[in-house]
């Protein structure tokens, strides 16, 4: 039977197990993940992942080399005019100028004058360390001071992503009026590098890339990090900002006028000046925004101010630019994360192992992310997340779907010849059954019936071989069902007999649940019995013999396992008991009282607790037993 189930499950199923589950799974959840990372659905999780983890990061202190002069609300009150006029401008920057700064950026439109004042402003303008902005498009937007000197201005037009959020340094862009410009922070930062003797220059490895000290600027392309198809004209490189508040120090624009600063907040410094106030509306988003208070937004000039930072730290070899994988990386990354879901997916079958994998996987994944994040490192983390969770989702899927399709097999094999709750105890076994093709043998105690037809030859003589089958497939089939009805399996049939066990696959250990097999094989054999009159009224009705039927039980010790090799394999019960049982049944043959005689022995009849009315026989010498055998024939329930 057993031989029958493992081929049978085996043919009904094709061979996607092990390696071949998890490759076709993984492959197709690597590709379907390649497939929307192209499309772009994962770069607005990747930036959203990648501003967490910046506010995850432990920001660096301030930097001291640069200032800020802001213009306030409370500015604007005092000035009660806006734009500011040129004279009280030319004042803050002469005032800026007489402290030695090494570079001043003016982050203030101011294409036409505003009077009075504008020739004092005219001569501050042309300072050699002054820098203004412009638009890189000035024709549609707004040119630089006509005072400043091409070498002097910068764009300070910012790169902002779809989300409205500010991540990158647009540092180069094309002009249709000048041709190629440099941003308002990168000419801030340049001067500021002049005098530590640090100049740009082509780098060596690519003389499209721009090196500064040691530090070669990769631009970003369409497809850097989480980008997908990103305009990536101009020179752009990732922004890293320094800390969220408190980039360096903060004066007002009144503090300057009036006099309340002090030298060495200018001195040897980069000084920007620009508006921090609302009505202004400089006011930009950046990956700190959740947790700013107000609007959340970062004044504009402060962003510059991030922007000069990054390129100083990186030119001085104090904190090194955004690095990005490349393409092939990124791809065996996702690949990489899939395959290990996938395994964790076949590997672990308990819900709570399961569970832990996952989690100890998707830790090391976050993990693994933060930490390159914080070695300046910027790698996917969303798709391969995605990947990881769906190749694990998509084999256990397909173990539980096969699981089911298998269990069903099983239980309507086993299901034939045994109970529902002994199928389920074969199924649980299923490891051994498919993949071993064999059960390990198991020492239990358990119930043996064996039942013989006595007269079958008589009534074999009688009918025609076809019609003989069908005859005994109907009685065999009511003694099936008495058997599988009382927790039983019908190990075997034998021609014109059967072999049961009750107490198997199932270790017995407690004295009720022996007890119980025992009641159950008694109550199964009367049941027999019952049938039995109804069977001998058919034979009477065809005009054929009676049957008569001999039983004989015996519970004790037994080894239940698979038998035989690869071609055939059976269920087996193996031990003295079932040589006891089948001794009983034959034994006396000449004694038949009843049609159906049931003979059970003093190790069953201490099992049934004076339920049933029994004849003893007294001790008999069954065949091929040394010791004699206290035997008793039962009758019927107790009246």
């Amino acid at each position: 039977m057993l031989s029958r189930l493992a081929k049978q499950v085996q043919t009904s199923f094709p061979d996607l197990t092990g390696v071949k589950v998890i490759t076709i799974s993984v492959s197709m959840v690597a590709l379907g993940m390649l497939g929307l990372r192209h499309l772009g659905i994962f770069e607005g999780m990747d930036l959203s992942l990648h501003d967490r983890m910046v506010r995850w990061s432990d920001g660096n202190d301030r930097d001291p080399r640069l200032a800020f002069v802001m213009i306030t609300e409370e500015d604007l009150r005092n000035l009660r005019k806006w734009p500011i006029p040129d004279r009280q401008l030319a004042q803050v920057l002469e005032r800026l100028q007489s402290f030695q700064p090494r570079a001043i950026g003016l982050d203030i439109y101011r294409e036409f004058p505003v009077e009075p004042g504008h020739e004092e402003l005219v001569a501050q303008l042309k300072k050699p360390n002054l820098i203004t902005i412009r638009s890189i498009d000035a024709l549609a937007g707004t040119p630089p001071p006509p005072a400043s000197p091409p070498d002097r201005h910068g764009f300070n037009d910012i790169a902002i992503d779809p989300d409205s959020v500010a991540r990158r340094n647009l540092m180069f862009a094309q002009s249709k009026d000048s041709g190629t410009l440099f941003s308002f922070s990168l000419r801030l930062a340049l001067l500021y590098l002049a005098e530590e003797g640090i100049f740009p220059q082509a780098s060596e490895a690519n003389p499209d890339y721009m090196q500064l000290g040691d530090e070669v600027f990769y631009r970003l392309g369409e497809m850097s990090g989480a980008y997908r198809h990103l305009d990536a004209a101009g020179y752009q490189v990732f922004l890293r900002y320094r800390t969220p508040r408190g980039l360096a120090r903060e004066m007002t624009l009144t503090d300057v006028l009036s006099g309340e600063i002090e030298a060495d907040w200018i001195k040897d410094k980069i000084v920007l000046i620009g508006s921090s106030a609302p009505s202004l509306q400089d006011r930009l988003l950046t990956p700190y925004s959740p947790i700013l208070s107000g609007d959340g937004k970062m004044p504009g000039v402060v962003v510059h101010g991030q922007m000069v930072s990054q390129i100083l730290d990186a030119a001085m070899g104090e904190r090194p630019l955004v690095w990005f994988w490349p393409e092939w990386a990124e791809i065996l990354w996702l690949c990489g994360w899939s395959l290990c879901g996938g395994l964790i997916g076949w590997q672990f079958r308990h819900p709570l192992s399961l569970s832990i994998a996952v989690g100890l996987g998707v830790g090391t994944l976050g993990g693994g992310c933060f930490a390159l994040f914080n070695a300046s490192g910027w790698i996917p983390l969303a798709a391969p997340a995605l990947g990881f969770a769906i190749a694990v989702a998509v084999v256990v899927t397909y173990q539980s779907y096969e699981d089911h399709r298998r269990q069903q097999i099983v239980m309507r094999l086993l299901g034939q010849n045994t109970s529902p709750e002994i199928a389920e105890a074969l199924w649980r076994g299923r490891e051994n059954l498919l993949k071993a093709g064999k059960l390990p043998g198991v020492k239990l105690t358990a119930t043996l019936l064996f039942l013989d037809i006595k007269g079958f030859s008589t009534v074999s003589e009688k009918m025609p071989p076809e019609d003989l089958l069908d005859w005994l497939n109907e009685i065999l089939g009511a003694i099936t069902q008495e058997v599988l009805a009382r927790e039983g399996i019908v190990n075997k049939f034998t021609g014109d007999g059967v072999m049961a066990v009750f107490g198997v696959p199932m270790s017995r250990l407690l004295k009720a649940e022996v007890e119980l097999d025992a009641q159950h094989s008694v109550e199964c054999a009367l049941a027999i019995s019952h049938r039995l009159d109804r069977i001998n009224q058919m034979c009477r009705d065809r005009q054929l013999p009676t049957i008569q039927m001999r039983i004989g039980i015996f519970t004790g010790p037994v080894v239940v396992g698979s038998l035989g090799g690869k071609d055939r394999l059976e269920y087996g019960v193996l031990g003295d008991t079932v040589n006891t049982a089948a001794r009983l049944e034959a034994c006396e043959k000449q004694r038949q009282p009843t049609d159906c005689r049931i003979l059970i022995a003093k190790e069953t009849l201490v099992h049934l607790q004076d339920v049933y009315e029994v004849e003893s026989w007294g001790p008999i010498a069954l065949k091929g037993k040394q010791q004699l055998v206290d035997v008793y024939r039962v009758i019927g329930l107790q009246r």
